[in-house]
């Protein structure tokens, strides 16, 4: 897997939707960025998420009014990425039961 951050500079240029191997995941971390995804045309904001089969035809970039800022993580041979989220402690009562 490959992880980067990429900066997409605000422009309105025509999509151009393309296909490869692998699986993608995208975070917006800051701005506005738009992702068409074969049919679907998105605009993801910051804390937004998309994850998808690369075989799909994509673009994305921006939306023209400013940049935005995306962390992407690809896994080339189709590998998607699994997110673990830690357990918070256990809280007990008064009396040291689990609640």
């Amino acid at each position: 897997m490959q992880a980067w951050k990429i900066v997409i500079p605000a422009s309105k240029i025509e999509p151009v939707l393309k296909t490869h191997e692998g699986y993608e995941w995208l975070y917006v971390l800051s701005g506005r960025m738009r992702l068409v995804l074969g049919d679907h045309d998105l605009v993801l904001g910051p804390g937004e998420v998309a994850e998808f089969d690369t075989h799909v035809p994509h673009w994305f970039g921006s939306t023209g009014d400013q940049q935005a800022e995306v962390l992407s993580v690809f896994g080339g041979q189709g590998e998607r990425m699994h997110v673990r989220a830690k357990a918070n402690k256990q809280r007990n009562d008064q009396q040291g039961r689990p609640v």
